[in-house]
């Protein structure tokens, strides 16, 4: 790890400061998590200041850091693949909040959770961040083909986990056909 000048520093804070949060969200998002979202950021930003000269001279370094977030998503449930048993309840308790709002991000986090990591990194990077499928592809380290196949099967299965398709389901009408 080289040692970064001052102004280099000072780069790196501004970066921090403007990224960390996106950075927390798309962990959120991949990890179901919260206190496991901010240990995968402050990793990510970790071996982002380790390399700042290289993140820095890219292209594009938020790509490069989603990159790495994603990497490093990948590297922690490769190893946590052990046994791991899902619950039908959530990971935390949510906190008593009445808003619509509140209750659909709960019930989608608690649905991406269910969904294989490839799938829902794809999910999460084309449909929550908006990424097209080559910045998907690129953000994976995969195919753009594969990021439309995970991309569809996540969506297919959030379509059909009960808890989700509620959410995009109206309330059933109760009204009478008439026939002429």
């Amino acid at each position: 790890m080289s040692v970064l000048n001052s102004d280099e520093e000072a780069e790196f804070r501004t970066f921090v400061l403007t990224r960390r949060a996106a950075l927390v969200r798309t962990a959120v998002l991949l990890t179901a998590d919260v206190g496991d979202a901010e240990d995968l950021a402050q990793t990510v930003l970790a071996k982002a200041y380790a390399s700042w000269r290289r993140v820095n001279r890219a292209d594009n370094p938020d790509a490069y850091l989603r990159r790495m977030l994603v990497n490093t998503f990948v590297s922690r449930n490769r190893r946590r693949r052990v046994a791991q048993f899902l619950s039908p309840r959530t990971i935390e308790a949510p906190v008593p909040d009445q808003t619509e709002r509140a209750v659909t991000r709960s019930v989608l986090i608690t649905a991406l959770s269910r969904l294989p990591a490839g799938r829902r990194t794809a999910v999460v990077l084309r449909y929550w961040e908006d990424l097209s499928e080559s910045e998907a592809a690129a953000a994976m380290g995969c195919s753009v083909g594969t990021v439309r196949s995970q991309a569809h099967r996540g969506l297919a299965q959030l379509r059909a986990d009960p808890d989700a398709a509620a959410l995009a389901s109206p309330e059933p009408r109760h009204h009478e056909r008439t026939r002429s």
